[in-house]
């Protein structure tokens, strides 16, 4: 049985005229005799008005009772989607995640899939030739239902085409692919034809929206193909695969960005061992993100202690610390919204010397002071002055010269 999953986000379902562009592409493999899995999402702005709406009842809406009422825009998708194609005569049904069944933990409003029963959904496949599956939710032990958090609809189908081993998995969005920067920034931004898994997952987890980066985790660990590729247009997209010989030559793949970034500083915090864990150990624990860290040569026996948290996490950050203020022993806590990261991402900067001084230089040529820098194999980012990331992407887009190709090794 050859199996194609595919899956269309919110602003590919919002209405009917595009319901059916969406239809037409999931024809194409149905006729060439492929078994289909859609996957779709609420329809554009869906979401969020159920969650304004529950707001409204709620200061603090129940996350299970959420997550129960948010997951209807999936299921209103998913059926009008199998009435259109029914009228086509084709032989399919809608499937909600608990119907599925996609199992989750749960961690209402962020849940992660741990099983998804693969015996189920071939018996279905047996008896119909598309299945319209409901993505972004999933179902608890106990029967509750469950969402994947924001871009959930990505992970769903990729996990269920790894359930499946299917041949394909189609990421069908409103742009054509994945571009070597955001092209509403830089208009010189180029569209990668192939990118490895490593790269994606580090541009997805500096803010880049076109895949989820649980979802890219997911294709990693289970060597599933995924193919982005516009659902207005028939032009061939970007491949998120395994790295190859051809990856490796080119230096620097694309210029992520994240706005969505907060620094924090504790000053004169004590130096000895035990400091970091009590610093970090509550934060873990509430789930915060703490992502670029710097600790200050120790003066006095005391030192500061720099790093980034998503905005969203300033609040809980700063009441957390600040309730240990006498057990960690640090003397000010400082906050600054004001900031963003910028990174260079390339397999091809393992073993290669130079990348790393070359974008400081091109940065320092535009006066732009770096405020703090982390690297990985793959990737230098650095922390700016927010009111300079456009100006960063754009000086670094230039310096590696992604607009005219891939930058290869010399």
């Amino acid at each position: 049985m050859n199996i194609v999953v595919q899956k269309f986000g919110g602003t590919s379902v919002r209405n009917l005229e595009c319901q059916c562009q969406v239809m037409q592409k999931v024809l194409r493999p149905y006729r060439e005799g492929n078994k289909v899995i859609v996957v779709l999402s609420a329809m554009s702005g869906e979401t969020n008005r159920l969650l304004s709406l529950a707001c409204e009842w709620a200061e603090c809406p129940d996350p299970a009772e959420a997550d129960s009422m948010v997951s209807t825009g999936e299921q209103i998708s998913c059926a009008l989607f199998a009435m259109l194609l029914k009228q086509q005569g084709v032989n399919c049904r809608s499937v909600l995640g608990f119907q599925a069944p996609v199992r989750t933990n749960d961690a209402f409003g962020k849940a992660r899939i741990t099983a998804i029963d693969s015996e189920s959904l071939m018996n279905m496949l047996q008896e119909y030739d598309i299945l319209v599956v409901a993505g972004f939710q999933g179902v608890t032990g106990d029967n509750r239902i469950t969402t994947l958090g924001r871009g959930g609809s990505d992970t769903s189908a990729v996990a269920l085409a790894a359930a499946l081993d299917a041949d394909v998995c189609e990421i069908y969005t409103d742009v054509p692919g994945v571009f070597t920067t955001d092209p509403n920034m830089c208009t010189d931004a180029r569209k990668i034809d192939r990118i490895a898994y490593d790269e994606m997952l580090e541009m997805a987890s500096m803010g880049a929206k076109v895949l989820q980066i649980r979802s890219v985790e997911f294709a990693k660990k289970y060597n599933v193909t995924v193919h982005v590729r516009s659902t207005f247009s028939d032009e061939q997209g970007t491949i998120v695969t395994q790295e190859d010989e051809t990856m490796e030559s080119v230096l620097v793949s694309g210029i992520a960005y994240d706005k969505d970034q907060a620094q924090i500083t504790l000053v004169h915090v004590m130096d000895k061992p035990g400091v970091s864990a009590q610093i970090f150990s509550p934060l873990a624990e509430k789930k915060i993100l703490v992502d670029m860290i710097v600790q200050n040569p120790s003066k006095d026996g005391k030192t500061d202690m720099t790093f980034t948290i998503p905005r969203a996490d300033v609040k809980q950050t700063i009441n957390t610390l600040e309730k240990l203020k006498y057990e960690i022993g640090y003397e000010e806590l400082t906050s600054d919204l004001n900031v963003s990261k910028v990174s260079i991402i390339g397999v091809g900067m393992r073993n290669h010397s130079g990348v790393a001084s070359r974008a400081f230089r091109a940065l320092a040529d535009e006066n732009i002071n770096i405020l703090m820098i982390s690297t990985s194999e793959i990737k230098v980012t650095c922390l700016i002055e927010d009111k300079y990331t456009e100006l960063a992407v754009r000086t670094l887009h230039e310096a590696f010269q992604l607009d005219k190709g891939p930058v290869e090794k010399p």
